[in-house]
């Protein structure tokens, strides 16, 4: 007859290993061998019984002491033949993450919770400018799955409900035996619910739920942007047979403006002025969100300054106060095509006084003038 390997080599561990070691060797070891990833292998069958077989015994503080000192005489008759799997209730919590069962040596599982929160949804929705400076209240329509009113969700036709499940009996579970032991899974016919439908809604077809077009009334608050994001508590699809319905997300997209670049809070618009009003001043018009404003161009004003218009722009979002209007100088140099006689003249006079050289021919009236003095 062969000798019985020692347990401590079976688990791979020293005789000075604590309750966590072993538990964590026999895990490993369990995983490695066990038959569902190592099919039709007696060998794998036989190491994955020594590993249970060792863990059994070495998991117990009594068994241990009695091993430790009379080796596997002093705990005979507690081998695998008689092993007992309460010795070590976490054994499923070792195998289920690994397997999907938690029903193992006539374990018990429960039953599936048939109760399932419905799903969240999202909705993109485009804003123009002044909707999202102002904000604005909007109807959404929104394709949703709703609980069917037909059959109240249940999925069963009306007059009739759900039965027995006869696969499973109700347990939500089948079992079958491998090997030496007993594995119980999620019963593919009932889903794991011990219950089936037995003449489906004729409207849902046996889901329970329905697609319908929900319309929703949504604020959108002043200031927002692209990027923002709204909430919508309990707006999403209808929860599975009771479950709670899941949540409506709105993405803000802020479509481009054709005159008014936005930047943060504030408002950017271009102001196109001549070279005399930059040179001496000028006090001109300009659109903003809130209306016509006034704006005083300084004298001396250079190409690109900008000038604010203080609190003249978007409100700040979830914060008092307002942004900025910002206009932005351009300077527009005529076309000389386009200048009359007299513009190019006082242009000509102006180079002279200025003592710069130009390029363009003198006009007929100053030719003139010079020819008589």
């Amino acid at each position: 007859m062969a000798s019985r390997r020692d347990y401590y080599e079976i688990l791979g561990v020293s005789r000075e290993a604590d309750a966590q070691e072993i538990k964590r060797a026999y895990r490993q070891a369990a995983v490695r061998w066990h038959p569902d990833r190592n099919p039709d292998d007696p060998e794998a069958e036989a190491r994955f019984k020594e590993a249970a077989e060792a863990y059994s015994v070495l998991a117990d503080d009594e068994k241990r002491a009695r091993y430790d000192r009379f080796g596997h005489q002093g705990v005979a008759g507690g081998g695998f033949s008689g092993f007992d799997p309460s010795t070590f209730g976490d054994f499923a919590d070792i195998l289920g993450d690994f397997f999907g069962f938690g029903d193992i040596f006539g374990g018990t599982r429960r039953r599936r919770s048939r109760a399932q929160p419905g799903a969240d949804l999202r909705y993109e929705l485009s804003l123009t400018l002044e909707e999202a400076a102002f904000g604005t209240s909007q109807t959404l329509q929104i394709p949703r799955l709703e609980t069917c009113e037909t059959c109240s969700g249940s999925g069963a036709a009306p007059g009739s409900g759900r039965v027995t499940c006869s696969a499973c009996g109700g347990r939500g579970q089948v079992r079958f035996t491998q090997g030496f032991f007993t594995v119980a899974r999620t019963c593919p016919q009932c889903g794991g619910e011990g219950r089936v439908i037995q003449d489906p809604c004729p409207d849902c077809q046996g889901a329970g739920r329905i697609e319908k077009l929900h319309k929703v009334e949504v604020e959108i608050p002043a200031g927002v942007d692209t990027g923002n994001r709204l909430r919508l508590s309990g707006e999403g699809e209808h929860g599975v047979r009771g479950g709670p319905p899941g949540d409506l997300y709105v993405d803000v997209v802020v479509e481009p403006h054709p005159i008014y670049e936005r930047r943060g809070s504030d408002v950017i618009t271009q102001l196109p002025i001549g070279f005399a009003q930059a040179v001496l001043g000028a006090t001109l018009e300009v659109e903003t969100l809130h209306g016509t404003e006034k704006v005083r161009i300084p004298a001396g004003t250079a190409h690109g300054r900008e000038l604010r218009l203080h609190g003249k722009g978007i409100p700040k979002l979830g914060r008092s106060g307002r942004g900025d209007h910002v206009v932005v100088v351009e300077i527009e140099v005529p076309d000389p095509k386009e200048l009359s006689e007299e513009q190019r003249e006082l242009l000509h006079r102006m180079a002279e006084l200025d003592g710069q050289e130009v390029d363009a021919e003198r006009g007929v009236f100053e030719r003139v003038r010079d020819l008589f003095g």
